[in-house]
């Protein structure tokens, strides 16, 4: 009895599962808590719960582990390479002179959001398809204007991810297993399209881009007979502090290092040149689209492997989250509602002025950069908000859901442990742990932009239907 006594009187160290507020209740005892983030496998939902067990079969198991070791290591060898830039007319597939491509899955016009709709009827004018955005907007309802995902035509687009027939693009070739991926360029930060803005300031910056930037990197390219193996370059980005997301300061100056020798021996004046270098240097993030490219390059390799359970696509449209997995071929998209970001606001924003998450810039977590490898770039969460022990567990707790790591893109803070890569749409169910995202945030209403930038994740519903997919089709 004395020593049950005992144990009354000393200082509770308490690890508490499941409900948190049991954690804040012992807190105010002076207790010591631990808490552990913990969720029953699926949720508790019986259905999951059962497509989990068809799943966890031996004989099943054995499948979705070999189809998931090809897709990784597909992932792991692909070698994406920047071989030239070209106008989206001209290279990317099923582009017309009346097509827009948009980020996320599929959208109809009447159920998109206003970042999105604000970009679309700017690309409508800048296409000299409609004279004002009000009109614009009258030819985007009329079902004249074909709208797809970006995709869907081998294609990333940041933010609303609006493509037109006229932008230039980065064409990525896989050296590895062959296929090739695009993406615009990058407007850099300001008022921009991708982020809803469309007056006359981002009708003229496009023309500009697309008659003089466009061109001199297309002509710098065709100087480089080798192109840029942008894996090495991702590599060597992450070791320089970036996270090649949100954060691209080392990515850009390695990037336009690597093109600045080709730009100068081009025809254009000096002038132009300088116009070009100079925008360049107006922000760090140049570089952003194109490692969305590399990511989308390499994942669409590991795309379409019978049984496995590996996401090769996040992507926002504003409206609706969706993921499509490597077992699952095709453009099979499985999605949920649109998240919050949570994050600083930028002066006079309030998180109500917010938009929800849009982009295909999640390629670069699917991947297994961005949010997954901010344990390289701990200044970020000076943009996203957040500690450095967060950005550091960030990378750390995504190993819990991914298939394996990345020993060509390596985090030096965590003994160059490589990025967490393959998500397993098993793990994301067993264990209730979403993928992280780290995105801006454009305003909810069209033609205002950027106004902050934060964290978010993907809704569990993506994931769920999927894996009720996954439970029926396996083979």
């Amino acid at each position: 009895m004395s020593k049950i006594n005992d144990l009354f009187n000393q200082k509770l160290n308490v690890i508490n599962v499941g409900i948190e507020s049991f954690k804040d209740d012992l807190l105010a005892q002076n207790a010591e808590v631990t808490h552990l983030e913990w969720t029953p496998p699926g949720r508790g939902n019986p259905e999951l719960i059962a497509a989990l067990d068809i799943l966890e079969d031996s004989a099943v198991m054995k499948k979705i582990e070999a189809a998931n070791k090809e897709a990784v290591e597909r992932i792991i060898n692909s070698k994406p390479v920047l071989i030239g830039f070209e106008k989206a007319i001209d290279c990317v597939p099923g582009m017309t002179k009346t097509t827009i491509l948009h980020a996320g899955p599929p959208i109809t016009w009447d159920k998109m959001n206003g970042p999105m709709r604000g970009a679309i009827t700017g690309a409508i004018v800048f296409e000299n398809l409609a004279k004002d955005l009000e009109e614009a907007e009258k030819l985007a309802a009329s079902g004249e204007i074909t709208f797809s995902p970006c995709h869907e035509h081998n294609c990333v687009g940041s933010m609303a991810g609006v493509t037109s027939a006229s932008m230039y693009m980065h064409i990525v070739e896989n050296k590895t297993y062959g296929n090739i991926a695009f993406t615009n360029l990058s407007e850099q930060l300001s008022k921009i399209l991708r982020m809803g803005a469309n007056d006359q300031s981002v009708i003229d910056r496009l023309n500009w881009m697309r008659d003089v930037f466009g061109p001199i990197l297309s002509a710098a390219m065709k100087l480089n007979p080798n192109g840029i193996d942008l894996r090495l370059m991702l590599a060597q980005a992450l070791h320089m502090g970036d996270e090649c997301h949100n954060r691209n300061v080392a990515g850009t100056t390695l990037l336009i290092q690597a093109l600045t020798p080709y730009i100068l021996q081009t025809d254009f004046t000096i002038d132009q040149k300088r116009e070009v270098f100079e925008f360049v240097a107006s922000s760090d993030y140049f570089s952003g689209p194109t490692w969305m490219a590399l990511a989308k390059c390499a994942l669409d390799a590991a795309h379409g492997i019978e049984n496995s359970t590996i996401v090769t696509t996040m992507a926002r449209n504003g409206t609706e989250f969706g993921i499509r997995v490597s077992g699952l071929a095709g453009n099979t998209w499985f999605t949920g509602p649109a998240q919050k970001v949570i994050g600083p606001m930028f002066a006079g924003y309030k998180p109500e002025d917010s938009g929800l998450d849009i982009g295909d810039s999640a390629i670069t977590e699917t991947y297994g950069i961005g949010g997954f490898a901010m344990a390289t770039a701990p200044a970020i969460v000076a943009l996203v908000g957040g500690t450095i022990e967060d950005a550091i567990g960030y990378s750390t707790k995504m190993k819990e859901i991914t298939t394996t790591e990345n020993p060509n893109v390596t985090i030096p803070l965590l003994n160059f442990m490589g990025i967490p890569t393959g998500i397993d749409v098993r793990k994301v169910i067993q264990t209730g742990i979403m993928p992280i995202i780290n995105t801006a945030i454009a305003h909810k209403e069209a033609g205002i932009g950027m106004i902050g930038a934060g964290i978010t994740h993907p809704p569990v519903e993506s994931f769920e239907k999927a894996l009720l997919a996954l439970s029926e089709n396996i083979k």
